[in-house]
């Protein structure tokens, strides 16, 4: 491969420019990622100190800069609305895609993948000079396609996961403060409000929730509503329990601190309870590379001896030798 690139131009500077691609995205993934992390921490920092109207105004133009793009590309003749619209958007809203042009980009991210993978394996093929029959490059296509379809989708999967294992995490913190505020004698909203701004480093995606939730009630929003709203942007079942735990303990007037008390306790016990399966989970994960790699080991340690002994004695014995 080394001696083909040093010899064929075409060749080495497309694979340069691939190399290069590749950096480069890879670099403003990171960067990217590093300011919406910072981004966030930014604007619930100037929600704590009152100024919530600035950060509406920063997400609003946010989401019409991405309507804009989605508009033009609908506008060109291409319909990028997906026939199961409701669950593309519930499951890009728990991988922290909330925009209202998130589905639509990320049809137009699949079908981009669709088209951009066979044609980059074409053209390093044809780049490269080397000879395939139209089966195997149609077989060939046909499998980047489909991983071109699919990709996108494991990517917000495994997104989601990882945004419901942190939201997860810091919710049973989240409850120990709002407990400790609701005892103090703050109302809930004020509670949301408080934990919202004292978890904005350690916990920045619940403190995130808390405040847009926060942000609701003060809206005009009914509580019961912005609760429920709540729980469908976290994607936690935790928090769906917690929401439907405060709507019923509002309308039936029961105690919110007993509520919070029992709710949290619970909720410590199960991060202890995935705490201890993770390390039960470990011995058998640890004996996979231990039979792969160790165990042939022992046999032919164990086997060694037995088989030089045969070789030297017993054959030829048995051949007369």
């Amino acid at each position: 491969m080394v001696d083909f690139l040093l010899a064929n131009d075409i060749a080495r500077w497309l694979f340069l420019g691939v190399v290069f691609a590749s950096v480069m995205m890879i670099a403003f993934t990171i960067i990217g990622s590093m300011s919406r992390r910072s981004a966030v921490r930014a604007e619930l920092r100037t929600m704590a100190e009152g100024g919530g109207g600035h950060v509406a105004r920063l997400s609003q133009e946010k989401e019409t800069a991405w309507n804009r793009l989605a508009d033009r590309i609908e506008r060109a003749g291409l319909n990028l609305t997906d026939t199961k619209s409701d669950k593309v958007r519930d499951k890009l809203v728990a991988a922290g895609f909330d925009s209202p042009a998130a589905p639509r980009m990320f049809t137009l991210i699949r079908l981009a993948l669709i088209f951009a993978l066979p044609g980059v394996f074409v053209l390093l093929t044809l780049a490269g000079g080397s000879q395939m029959s139209f089966l195997k490059m149609y077989i060939y296509g046909a499998v980047l396609a489909l991983a071109g379809l699919y990709l996108p989708n494991l990517f917000v999967t495994a997104r989601a996961d990882r945004r419901r294992e942190q939201i997860t995490n810091g919710f049973p913190d989240c409850l120990d403060l709002l407990l400790v505020c609701v005892e103090a004698g703050l109302s809930l909203e004020a509670a949301l409000d408080r934990v919202g701004r004292e978890m904005i480093e350690s916990h920045p995606l619940v403190a995130r929730i808390l405040s847009t939730t926060t942000l609701q009630l003060r809206a005009g929003a009914q509580r019961d509503a912005a609760l429920r709203s709540m729980g469908e942007i976290s994607g936690v079942d935790e928090i769906k329990s917690f929401a439907t735990l405060l709507i019923q303990s509002d309308k039936l007037g029961t105690s919110m601190a007993s509520t919070l008390r029992v709710y949290s306790a619970e909720m410590r016990e199960k991060r202890r309870m995935r705490a201890e399966e993770k390390a039960h989970r470990l011995p058998v994960i640890i004996s996979i590379p231990l039979v792969v790699n160790m165990l042939p080991t022992m046999i032919g340690v164990l086997m060694l001896p037995a088989v030089v002994r045969v070789v030297r004695t017993l054959i030829p014995a048995l051949t007369g030798g």
